[in-house]
């Protein structure tokens, strides 16, 4: 038996991401509005309480408006936005972070996809917390590489137009303020006290991106190893289905290795990495920041909702 599923916001990057993983799927009745249509509120609310399952892929405004159209309780929302995310009222669409987290989402008729970013960086820093290997107050400072995929339509017209300005050729810090919508999120999600410093860097290239965390041990109260951190996110993360904790490697093969951001393009898995030595470890959590970063997350989101086999439809 399919359920049916209705895209608001069907045309922007996540949502055609979205119905790619949808492509071999029979358990889905994808509701199509019309071109003309798509943002007729009447149309659009139409739509909307007639689907089981509603992906929200619109700008903050929108979404939220596409949310007070609802009037059936059983219509179950999917929110890509950034919109719901720290609403207590919305599971956090991060299945992997804890068994209450899954469980949420599971019952939840309201269900916020994490922002790409805050995916990486909450993968890290909640284990760490959680496991009391930094404390609440601890000053999280993050940095980040990340495709252009993200920016959006506009931008990505830039980026791959005939006129691309001179300094597109360069990584782009941005965010300067440190005001990144992604920061509410990233602090209330990984149970931090303070909000913590992130700086992104946009580059030239489409997708995949790498969430860098660096920690000093002798800021910490207790002796941290490298080995012991990464075992801890072995132990966390342990059955995760699309969370790899990568091979520790020794200090010589760290030497010759690079770690690039688009290695996992295409594809809805996360890597976490720990790297450095016991006196200053580097964290790094690789994902596409189309997959499990959006589109990826949604659908794994969606399967959980409909009690099946997470990873239906999912590239890992």
């Amino acid at each position: 038996m399919s359920v049916k599923v209705y895209i608001d916001g069907q045309e922007g990057t996540t949502g055609l991401k979205i119905l790619e993983r949808f492509k071999d799927r029979n358990d889905i009745e994808l509701m199509r509005i019309s071109e003309e249509k798509r943002k007729d509120p009447d149309e659009r609310a139409r739509f909307i309480n007639s689907a089981d399952y509603v992906f929200l892929c619109l700008p903050d405004a929108a979404s939220k408006e596409a949310v007070s159209f609802v009037n059936n309780g059983n219509v179950r929302i999917i929110d890509a936005s950034t919109a719901h995310r720290t609403n207590p009222g919305w599971a956090y669409g991060f299945p992997e972070l804890s068994a209450q987290h899954r469980e949420k989402i599971r019952n939840s008729n309201r269900v916020a996809v994490p922002g790409c970013y805050a995916s990486g960086f909450n993968a890290i820093v909640y284990p760490l917390v959680e496991n009391n290997i930094i404390p609440d107050d601890y000053p999280v400072f993050a940095y980040a590489t990340s495709g252009y995929s993200g920016a959006g339509k506009k931008a990505i017209a830039v980026y791959e137009g005939d006129e691309k300005p001179f300094e597109f050729n360069s990584p782009r810090q941005y965010a300067l303020s440190q005001q990144h919508k992604h920061l509410p999120e990233m602090q209330a999600v990984s149970g931090l006290r303070y909000k913590p410093m992130f700086n992104p860097i946009v580059c030239d290239y489409y997708s995949g991106m790498v969430v860098n965390i660096p920690i000093q041990t002798r800021t910490l109260a207790d002796n941290i190893t490298a080995a012991q951190v990464h075992e801890m996110y072995a132990e966390h993360y342990d059955g995760a289905k699309m969370i790899e904790i990568m091979p520790l490697m020794d200090i010589s093969e760290q030497k010759s290795f690079f770690l690039a951001s688009n290695t996992i393009s295409g594809r809805d898995i996360m890597q976490i990495f720990v790297f450095g030595d016991d006196e200053q470890i580097l964290l790094c959590a690789r994902l596409d920041n189309l997959g499990k970063g959006a589109s990826g997350a949604a659908v794994q989101c969606l399967n959980i909702m409909m009690g099946i086999d997470e990873t239906t439809g999912l590239v890992r």
